[in-house]
């Protein structure tokens, strides 16, 4: 829990109050590598923050591949967003990479935050716009970038994954076959 209370005072100030609150209405869980928070079909109910450890999250497409839309670690957030707020079924799959611990606030747990420490949705609102504003940069990097271009962007910007992830994970998350990406690599 220390590490999402210093992850929030980046952003806003809790007081003491706030941070039992915070305490009370979150929970933290241990997930061993592999795991799943969310599979496809499911209704997503909580929103995760990484305290140790590694998420994804994927699709299946229909050639029956994987597809990597995110990746999260310490201190990043991670959710179906569109299944939380919508409570219909989600088409994505939330994975851990590695074990790790996650804490995890529910959409009513939220609420009653928001209300009673109303600096969370300031915090909330900052957050998400950033994520936002990366994945507006993501999808322009998809279609500015080569694939060359694109794996050094990702690899200068982002070591800690390159060197956390699988190779076929990373593959999956820039738009690439395995094979690929070693051709990639060995170039560089």
């Amino acid at each position: 829990m220390k590490n999402l209370v210093r992850h929030i005072q980046n952003y806003v100030h809790l007081t003491d109050s706030d941070i039992k609150r915070l305490y009370e209405e979150t929970q933290v869980i241990s997930i061993k590598k592999k795991e799943f928070l969310l599979q496809e079909g499911g209704i997503c109910q909580s929103d995760y923050f990484v305290s140790q450890g590694c998420l994804r999250m994927y699709f299946i497409k229909e050639n029956g591949t994987e597809q990597i839309t995110q990746f999260a670690i310490e201190n990043w957030w991670m959710s179906d967003y569109m299944s939380l707020m919508t409570q219909k079924a989600s088409p994505f799959y939330l994975q851990t990479i590695e074990n790790a611990k996650i804490i995890r606030l529910n959409a009513s747990s939220a609420e009653r935050l928001f209300e009673d420490v109303p600096v969370l949705e300031r915090y909330f609102r900052l957050v998400r716009q950033h994520a936002y504003a990366a994945s507006q940069f993501r999808i322009k990097f998809l279609y500015d970038y080569s694939r060359e271009e694109l794996y050094r962007h990702f690899s200068s910007h982002f070591p800690e994954f390159v060197q956390r992830v699988p190779q076929y994970m990373l593959a999956s998350y820039l738009g690439f076959t395995p094979e690929y990406l070693s051709e990639i690599r060995k170039k560089t």
